[in-house]
């Protein structure tokens, strides 16, 4: 599922990227790497705020909208 569907309070482990390979540089820079664990800790009409690896990081929808994460089930 993508990650612009998770709620406030979501932890999900990153599947996979969506989108060009500049893109994915993008996010990897951010922290947002295959594998790694993301939390929503706020969320907007516009974009969501996550923790990854301890730090904050803010999305639009529609770059979230390219992180795939595990479903629940799945996550830990």
């Amino acid at each position: 599922m993508p990650l612009s569907m998770m709620g406030k309070g979501e932890i999900r482990r990153i599947q996979e990227f969506r989108g060009q390979e500049e893109m994915k540089r993008h996010l990897q820079d951010l922290g947002l790497i295959q594998g790694e664990t993301v939390r929503v800790v706020g969320e907007n009409p516009g974009g969501m705020i996550l923790m990854v690896k301890g730090v904050k990081v803010a999305l639009n929808r529609a770059l979230a909208n390219r992180i795939m994460v595990a479903d629940q089930a799945n996550n830990m």
